[in-house]
C-alpha cells in the first residue's frame, strides 16, 4: 500500500471506531481481515496512526473545528507525525486509493490557525471533560503536563527473568533490537517507541522469550512487585493475579522458596498463568481457582497479601487510548465498589503483623488514596505504613521520584517516572495485642 491509501485505511478505521463505539483493537482486526492484501508493515502503520489520534483526540478536533474520523488522521499526521501538508498532498495526489484531497479549511487548521495554548485546560492535557475537575484537583498545576505524557507512545518494557537468566545476558540476546537497561526496575529491559511509521519488534518470536528468559511487563508493574519486598520462604496472596504479570514477577524476587497463592474471581484471567509459570519455572506458584469460599484455610496465614484492584485503567491510557474516551462516571463508580469489595475480601488473609499492598493501574484520587482512607476509617486493625521510604529503599533517593498527595503512599505516572500510571499503599496488620489496646 502507499501512504495515500494508509491515510485513507486510518480514516475508515477510526470512523468505526468513533462512529460505531467499536474498540480500536477489533476495529483494526475487522479491516485487516477485510483487506488482506495489506502487508504487516502496512497493518503497522494505519494502527499508529490510529492509535496516535486517540490519544490526541480532544486537542485536534478543537484545532480542526472537527472530531471526525478524517480532520482526526489529518491532525495527526501534522501535529504528531511531523508530515507537512505538502507530503500530505503529494501522497493524496500519488495515490488512487487515497482520500480526497485537503480543502482550503482543512489547509488552514493545519497550518495553526488556533493556538492550542488558548485551549481549555482538559482540551490541551487530553483528558475527557467530565473527569478533568478531579484529576486536576489531584495533580494541580502538573495537571496538563501529566496530562500530556499520556500521549506518548509507550515503549516495550520487558523484564529479565531471575529464575531463568540476568538482565546482561537477556539484553545480549535482544541486541538487534536495541535494548537498554531500565533506568528505576533493575531487571527491566526498555525498547522505546519511535513515532510516525516506526514499529516494535514481535518479541513473542524470540528463543529468549519462547524459553521464560523474559516476560513482557511494564517497568510500573515490575516496579510496584518489587515494593512488595517478597522475600524467600515468605507464604504470599496474589489476590486479583488475573494473568498473572506481578506473581511472576514475586516468584522470582522469592527464589523459587515460599508459595505464592494466585487467585482471582474470574478464572479465564487465571487460565494464562499456568503455562506462563511453567514457561518462566516458576515452581512455587499455587493457583487458587474460584470460588473464595474455597480459601478459608488461608485465612490469617499469609505474610504479604498483595491486591491489584480492578480500575479505570486509566494509567495505562497511553497503551489502550480509546478506552479513555469510553470510559464514563457509572463506568468509575462501578470499579470503585469492586475495589472497596476486593480490600475487605483479601483483609482476611494478613496474618497480624502482616502486610496488605494496595495497587491501581489507575491515576485518579478516588480509586486511590480515597479508597485506602475509607479502608483504614472502616478497619482500624490496619494501618498505613510509608510507600516513600520502601520506595527509597528499594530504588534509591537519587534516581526519579513518584507522585505522592500525602507523603506515604505513592503515584508512579509517564511524567514523573516515565512508566504506565501506578498506585501503590502499604498497609500492616496490626499484632492481636495491639489492637486490644
Amino acid at each position: 500500500m502507499k501512504f495515500g491509501g494508509r491515510i485513507q485505511a486510518a480514516i475508515e478505521v477510526l470512523n468505526d471506531v468513533i462512529e460505531q463505539h467499536t474498540p480500536a483493537t477489533e476495529a483494526l482486526r475487522d479491516w485487516g481481515k477485510k483487506h488482506r492484501f495489506a502487508g504487516s508493515k502496512d497493518r503497522a502503520a494505519i494502527g499508529g496512526l490510529v492509535h496516535d489520534a486517540l490519544r490526541r483526540k480532544s486537542s485536534i478536533a478543537w484545532r480542526m473545528e472537527d472530531d471526525g474520523a478524517r480532520a482526526l488522521v489529518f491532525g495527526t499526521l501534522v501535529w504528531a507525525w511531523d508530515e507537512s501538508i505538502e507530503a500530505i498532498e503529494t501522497a493524496i495526489a500519488d495515490d488512487d486509493h487515497g482520500p480526497e484531497p485537503l480543502h482550503d479549511g482543512e489547509k488552514k487548521a493545519l497550518s495553526g490557525a488556533k493556538d492550542l495554548n488558548h485551549a481549555p485546560e482538559w482540551i490541551q492535557a487530553d483528558i475527557p471533560e467530565w473527569v478533568w475537575p478531579s484529576f486536576a484537583n489531584n495533580y494541580g498545576e502538573d495537571a496538563i503536563a501529566e496530562g500530556q505524557a499520556l500521549l506518548k507512545r509507550p515503549p516495550l518494557d520487558l523484564r529479565a527473568n531471575k529464575l531463568k537468566t540476568t538482565q546482561a545476558d537477556a539484553l545480549e540476546q535482544l541486541s538487534e533490537f536495541g535494548p537498554i537497561s531500565c533506568t528505576l526496575a533493575p531487571n527491566g529491559i526498555r525498547i522505546e517507541a519511535g513515532m510516525g511509521l516506526a514499529r516494535l519488534p514481535n518479541i513473542q518470536a524470540e528463543p529468549v522469550f519462547l524459553t521464560g528468559g523474559i516476560e513482557i511487563q511494564d517497568e510500573g508493574s515490575q516496579l510496584v512487585a518489587l515494593l512488595v519486598d517478597a522475600q524467600p520462604g515468605e507464604k504470599i496472596m496474589d489476590f486479583c493475579a488475573g494473568g498473572g504479570g506481578k506473581t511472576l514477577a514475586l516468584a522470582g524476587d522469592m527464589g523459587g522458596e515460599g508459595k505464592i497463592f494466585a487467585y482471582d474471581v474470574d478464572k479465564r484471567r487465571l487460565a494464562p498463568l499456568y503455562q506462563r509459570a511453567m514457561r518462566a519455572g516458576a515452581q512455587n506458584v499455587n493457583m487458587c481457582q474460584p470460588p473464595l469460599s474455597k480459601w478459608g484455610k488461608l485465612m490469617k496465614k499469609m505474610d504479604r497479601v498483595l491486591v491489584d484492584a480492578p480500575c479505570s485503567g486509566s494509567g495505562t491510557w497511553r497503551r489502550k487510548p480509546d478506552a479513555k474516551w469510553r470510559l464514563s462516571p457509572e463506568t468509575l463508580e462501578v470499579r470503585l465498589k469492586e475495589q472497596h469489595i476486593v480490600l475487605n475480601q483479601a483483609k482476611i488473609y494478613v496474618k497480624p503483623g502482616g502486610l496488605m499492598f494496595y495497587v491501581t493501574c489507575s491515576m485518579f484520587a478516588e480509586e486511590n488514596e480515597g479508597q485506602i482512607y475509607t479502608f483504614l476509617d472502616e478497619n482500624p486493625e490496619f494501618e498505613l505504613l510509608s510507600a516513600g521510604e520502601v520506595w527509597e529503599d528499594k530504588i534509591g533517593v537519587d534516581k526519579a521520584k513518584p507522585w505522592s498527595e500525602d507523603g506515604l503512599t505513592v503515584t508512579l505516572t509517564p511524567a514523573s517516572t516515565n512508566t504506565d500510571g501506578f498506585f501503590f499503599a502499604v498497609m500492616e496488620r496490626k499484632q492481636e495485642q495491639e489492637k486490644a489496646k
